[in-house]
């Protein structure tokens, strides 16, 4: 009976380990591959016209921070490398606060309908998503160019003399990001929303409490997840950001997806490229960190 106990698990073991062999197989060559690819690149020399020489060198890490000066061969900060991450990170984390603001309040407003009704709103609100991000990006720049919408609007009412200057601003792409990926934050709020208690809240005003005071110490406390969640799904994606930047920030408003593929096209530096890139993973790495600490803290809470 050992023996055949023995064997039978063998047997699934072996089983389990076929069924996961193409995954694993995409794993390694579709995801770990090109990753490697990009470690290697960035520890090598660029080539005079794109491409790499074989040749071991930490340039392109060294120039991820700093720079020399031409004229004195003075290690600087490389402020523009700075400047992007800085403004790549900051339009991130302000795209984030605004969808939090716009979507915890659109999701609590979802989850407190009828049931039977619940379904058509979260149809709308996925609706943008059969929509290419290319073209929601166009119909944004639509709005804000200088002959567009808004500005046709202001100068017939008589409110402004001249169109207002809000394409290729950090304001465009702050209003593009936030636009595509609003529905990310309210899809896991909504989630963590629907599954909440409501009897709870009106339990917190039976006991005099305001409703500033039921949101903070009853409401925010056990949507949480959703609330850390969404704000990943948002913030992750707008690091590495490319078409919006791009086609609303224009030039003067690059950020590091902007700049990677700068370096892989018309700067032809495929090391600093690659040194980028992993940093921007880095920085996608530690959000992620973040996220997985905070939720594990409160599932520690809900179940300690």
């Amino acid at each position: 009976m050992h023996d055949l106990a023995a064997a039978r698990r063998r047997d699934e073991r072996r089983t389990r380990s076929l069924l996961l062999a193409p995954a694993m197989a995409i794993l390694i060559f579709a995801a770990s591959g090109p990753l490697l690819i990009v470690l290697v690149y960035s520890f090598l020399t660029p080539g005079d016209y794109g491409g790499v020489v074989w040749e071991f060198s930490l340039k392109a890490w060294f120039n991820v921070f700093a720079e020399r000066d031409f004229f004195t061969d003075e290690v600087e900060l490389a402020d523009a490398h700075l400047s992007i991450m800085w403004r790549s990170i900051k339009l991130s984390l302000m795209t984030t606060v605004i969808c939090l603001i716009i979507g915890f309040p659109t999701a609590y407003f979802i989850a407190t309908r009828p049931r039977g009704t619940r379904d058509i709103w979260m149809l709308l609100i996925i609706i943008p998503f059969w929509t290419n991000l290319l073209i929601r990006t166009f119909a944004i720049m639509e709005l804000i160019r200088n002959q567009g919408t808004i500005n046709t609007a202001l100068l017939w009412t008589g409110l402004i003399d001249a169109p207002i200057q809000m394409m290729f601003t950090e304001f465009a792409v702050l209003t593009g990001m936030a636009y595509v990926y609003l529905p990310l934050m309210i899809l896991p709020i909504y989630a963590s929303m629907e599954r909440f208690d409501f009897s709870l809240v009106e339990a917190g005003y039976d006991l005099y409490a305001t409703r500033w005071q039921v949101l903070r110490r009853i409401v925010l406390p056990l949507v949480k997840p959703g609330v850390v969640a969404g704000s990943i799904l948002v913030f992750v994606p707008c690091l590495g950001a490319y078409v919006t930047p791009r086609v609303l920030g224009g030039g003067k408003n690059m950020m590091l997806g902007n700049f990677i593929e700068l370096q892989f096209g018309q700067g032809r530096n495929w090391p600093l490229g690659a040194a980028l890139a992993l940093t921007l993973l880095v920085i996608v790495m530690v959000a992620l960190i973040f996220y997985v600490r905070a939720v594990g803290r409160e599932e520690v809470r809900a179940h300690g």
